[in-house]
Order: structure tokens, then sequence, then C-alpha cells
């Protein structure tokens, strides 16, 4: 019995080779193009990469990374589906923006290219399709068939993943991409958004309500922090609705009040513009000639010109 349940020890340390040798090969690629097609790819004088791009690239990878290797990886595939749901939220709506984030226009139209592969992402990168798309892949990965055959089918596992990745890259290029002719209107990256917030209500619901166990490869004789089935079914459905909603929700706030400080700092500039030239009447008090010209220096000479001279006091 005991050598059962040492079967069952979720802190057992877990080696993933795969996820080590891909963050490694991504970072070498990454650090190749910009070091080798880089300076080719961009006027000459201009950086390929921006400090903040190589942040957003350190992120992503160790996002990456975390989401992927022990302990939420196999946490999340053996014992707690809330642990799976963190893991699946850290790789569609935390990777990918970072993720593009760091990737210059010049690089990505180096992957890219001009032709049918360029039209493709263009079309898929439409709001409503993307949107579509990925709320799609989103419900069927949570499907309890699909989620027991992924735990005991390694190739489609780590498919599921790579689906869930890649579709969400093209969800959040309209918002965060770095081709500018794919992104819409910062308006329209808040309702987009929000309806993307408001999806993942249905399956957060259905995970939060549902009596007794939806995902029988997670009801173990071993119940990590003493979660039960329908404790860690419920606190993933939270997981899905809370954390990705206020996610979203902090980026709808944010792109908002960006849009309407740029507004104003606009707004300010111009009326500066305009009321910087001070009306000759305002200083002459000739009301009668003010036509809102501003005031030159032969306007102030004639003023002074026609003001009497003082009397003399020494000549009494």
């Amino acid at each position: 019995m005991l050598a059962q349940l040492s079967e069952f020890d979720p802190w057992r340390f877990q080696f993933h080779p795969e996820v080590w040798i891909l963050v490694a090969f991504l970072a070498g690629a990454y650090v190749y193009m910009v070091r080798v097609i880089g300076p080719n790819a961009v006027p000459k004088g201009q950086p390929a990469v921006t400090r903040f791009n190589i942040v957003c690239f350190v992120g992503a990878m160790l996002m990456l990374w975390i989401a992927s290797d022990w302990p939420i990886h196999d946490i999340g595939e053996e014992y707690l589906y809330s642990a799976h749901m963190l893991q699946h939220m850290m790789l569609s709506y935390f990777l990918p923006p970072l993720v593009l984030m760091a990737t210059p226009q010049w690089l990505l139209r180096v992957l890219v290219g001009d032709g049918r592969f360029y039209r493709g992402v263009a079309f898929m990168c439409k709001p409503v399709i993307a949107a579509v798309v990925f709320n799609v892949v989103v419900i069927v990965t949570h499907i309890p068939g699909v989620v027991t055959a992924s735990v005991d089918n390694g190739p489609l596992h780590y498919s599921l993943h790579f689906a869930v990745v890649m579709f969400s890259l093209l969800m959040w290029m309209p918002v965060v991409g770095p081709f500018p002719e794919l992104q819409i209107g910062p308006l329209a990256k808040c309702v987009y958004l929000f309806v993307q917030s408001l999806v993942p209500t249905i399956p957060a619901a259905w995970l939060t309500f549902a009596e007794g166990a939806v995902y029988e490869t997670y009801d173990q004789p071993v119940r990590v922090w003493g979660l039960s089935v329908q404790h860690d079914q419920q606190l993933a459905g939270a997981i899905m609705k809370t954390g990705g909603g206020i996610f979203l929700w902090t980026i709808i706030i944010f792109l908002f009040f960006k849009r309407f400080a740029a507004g104003y700092n606009e707004a300010n500039a111009n009326s500066y513009r305009r009321n910087r030239s001070i009306p000759a009447a305002e200083l002459t008090g000739d009301r009668a000639t003010d036509a809102g010209d501003p005031l030159t220096t032969a306007d102030i000479e004639r003023e002074f010109a026609q003001v009497p001279a003082a009397p003399d006091d020494r000549s009494s």
C-alpha cells in the first residue's frame, strides 16, 4: 500500500529535458537572428532590438519554462486541475503577448515573408476569426474526453499545448502584434478584449457548479493541499474566469486611459498653440483695433510715441 502511495507523490521531482532543450533552442535562435540577420534587416545605425524587446523575450522564456516544467506541469497533469488551468492561462494569456512584444517587426517579416503564408496569417488575425478560433480551441481542450486522452497520450498532449500557444498568438496579434497593419484601434482593442473576457464564463461556470468529478484523471487518492476533487474544479473555474478576467480588464483600463490621456494632451497642446499669441488690445486697451493679431514691436513704438512727454521740473 505504501509503495502504491509513493507513486502518487506530487512533489517528486521530474526532469523534463525536452523543455530545457526547447528553451535553449529558442534563446539561441533569437540571439542568432538578432546578431546575424538583424544588422542586415534594419537601416544602418538602427539597433536590431530594443531593451524592451529583450526584457519581454526573457520574460517569455521564463514563462514558458515555468509553465512547462516541474512542478506546475506535473501537478497540473496528474493531480490538480486548478494547476492545469493555471498552466493553460500562462500559455494562452501571459506568454503570447510577451512573445509578440519581444519580436521586432523586421524579425517577424523575415519569418512570415510577404507571400501566401503572410496572407494566411493576416486572414487568421482578423479579430472575429482570431477570437472565434481561439475560444473554440480553449473549449475543446477542456472537454473531459480530450483532457483524459491527452494525459495518456504524449504526442496529443504536446500537440494541444502547441495549438493553444499558436492560436493564442493569433488572438493577441491585433492587440500587440509587431505588424501595424494587422493591429486594430485603441477602442476596438478594448471591445475585443472585453468580448474575450466574457467567453470563458461558460466553461468556468460549468466547472464551478458541476457536481462530482468532471475529470476522472484528477480523482487521485492523494490530494494536494487537502483539496477535494470538487473544490479543485471550483478553484479551476475561478482561475479561468477571475484570473483571466482581471488580466484582460487591466489591459482594457490601461488602453482606455492611455487613449484618453493622449487625446487630452493633444487638445491641451492645440489650445496652447491657439492662445499663446496675445491680442494687441489686451495690452494696449484699444478694443476697437483688436483683430486678434499678435502685438508687434512697431505697435509698441507707436503707442509710446503717443504718450506726451513729462514736464521738466528744473525749468521752474
